[in-house]
């Protein structure tokens, strides 16, 4: 495997999953793996589950609105808010039984040559914790046993670093440029209205990647993110496209979606 991208959080919004398609598909991507979330909040939830389908995944692991989908009545639903629930009932008419088993059916984490994949935390996936800073990324790092490790859910892309013991032992520093967006006062200008952010993974060092989301970004940029391992330069690669979310943001009113999940889509939030 050479190029490898890693999406999470399509959360039915084919104008976004389209353009990262493109996108793939121009850049030379030869395998796909799915961190989970492909329903739930957009529109185009048959759509994009059959988009999926014929990726053909190397991997793919369940997110919560996905376990939600098939568990409905049964989870308990303090965790999901009234316009979350209303997307996933409204979801559940449009599919088939075989496409809500096909999503919902995924295990919790996977794992593939160098790396491991998880919606949410790798300690107890299925609790669907979130990990925001250093602290919550130790954590992580203690249940990590490959060089690399991506997650999702939180829709807000960060990244952290920890090196080898013998030069700053347990200490985790996050990738700064990772995160930087142009609502950050303190972002770094190249980097916020960059297209795409480059990290290389070196010898030794162990690496978590959030690479946000493609369908429903809450980083304050409402561009499209997903990213691209290239196991041959060693970089993984986080992209940033735009997208036609006033399509995307009629298709949910016309669907009688919550008005929130459309003027979301605008601001990033």
């Amino acid at each position: 495997m050479s190029k490898i991208a890693v999406l999470s959080d399509i959360h039915a919004n084919g104008e976004a999953f389209s353009v990262v398609l493109d996108k793939c598909h121009s850049i030379g991507v030869e395998k796909y793996v799915s961190l989970g979330d492909i329903i739930g909040y957009n529109a185009d939830p048959a759509a994009c589950v059959q988009a999926a389908k014929e990726l053909n995944f190397v991997a793919m692991v369940r997110g919560n609105h996905d376990d939600y989908l098939k568990n409905y009545g049964q989870l308990n639903e303090s965790g999901f808010n009234p316009v979350a629930r209303a997307a996933i009932q409204w979801t559940r008419t449009q599919l088939s039984e075989e496409d809500i088993n096909w999503v919902a059916n995924a295990p919790y984490r996977a794992q593939l040559p160098g790396m491991t994949l998880v919606h949410a935390t790798l300690d107890t996936p299925e609790n669907w914790g979130y990990i925001f800073d250093a602290h919550h990324a130790l954590d992580n790092f203690a249940y990590q046993f490959t060089q690399l490790c991506f997650c999702g859910h939180s829709h807000v892309p960060v990244a952290f670093c920890r090196g080898p013991v013998a030069t700053n032992g347990r200490v985790v520093e996050m990738i700064a440029k990772w995160n930087n967006n142009v609502n950050r006062p303190d972002a770094d200008e190249d980097f916020s209205i960059a297209d795409a952010l480059t990290v290389e993974y070196l010898p030794g060092h162990k690496y978590l990647f959030n690479i946000g989301s493609i369908g429903q970004p809450r980083n304050g940029d409402p561009r499209a993110s997903f990213a691209v391992i290239d196991t041959a330069a060693h970089t993984v690669t986080r992209y940033r496209l735009p997208y036609d979310i006033a399509a995307m943001q009629q298709r949910n009113l016309d669907a009688g979606l919550p008005e929130r999940l459309a003027t979301r889509l605008a601001t990033g939030k």
